[in-house]
């Protein structure tokens, strides 16, 4: 009787292991690209926010998220996020010292998920030349 048991226990904690390990997240984003559209050159630094969503049954951690360029900069929620849950990209892009005229600039993000490892986002616009005064 006390071997059933034990073996019952055993089992029993065995699949919840299991079961626990094929938890996954997934990540979602709500949108996959942003355009700022036109801003001045005398006013050269944009924001945007990229929102996700864990669609999946395990904690998300987003392990990196690097742009393509020195002038574009992400900030991301660090701490993992539960099911269900949101976490943000915040992208600065600041045109200081660059000619005007049109930019797209990629951001790759690196997380858990079990759709994607690796998922890019992507910024663009249009720098206006300022106006010269006569």
């Amino acid at each position: 009787m006390i071997r059933k048991v034990f073996l019952f226990l055993t089992l029993m904690i065995m699949s919840i292991g299991y079961m626990a390990a094929q938890a996954q997240a997934d990540i979602k984003f709500d949108k996959m690209s942003h355009d700022f559209g036109d801003f001045p050159e005398t006013d050269p630094v944009v924001k945007c926010t990229f929102t996700f969503t864990n669609v999946g049954d395990g904690p998300l951690v987003v392990h990196q998220v690097v742009a393509s360029c020195g002038c574009t900069v992400p900030e991301y929620t660090q701490e993992p996020i539960m099911p269900g849950k949101t976490g943000t990209i915040q992208v600065t892009y600041s045109g200081r010292g660059k000619y005007p005229g049109h930019f797209s600039k990629s951001i790759t993000v690196r997380s858990n998920a079990k759709s994607a490892e690796r998922i890019k986002l992507t910024i663009e616009g249009n720098m206006t030349e300022a106006k010269t005064k006569k």
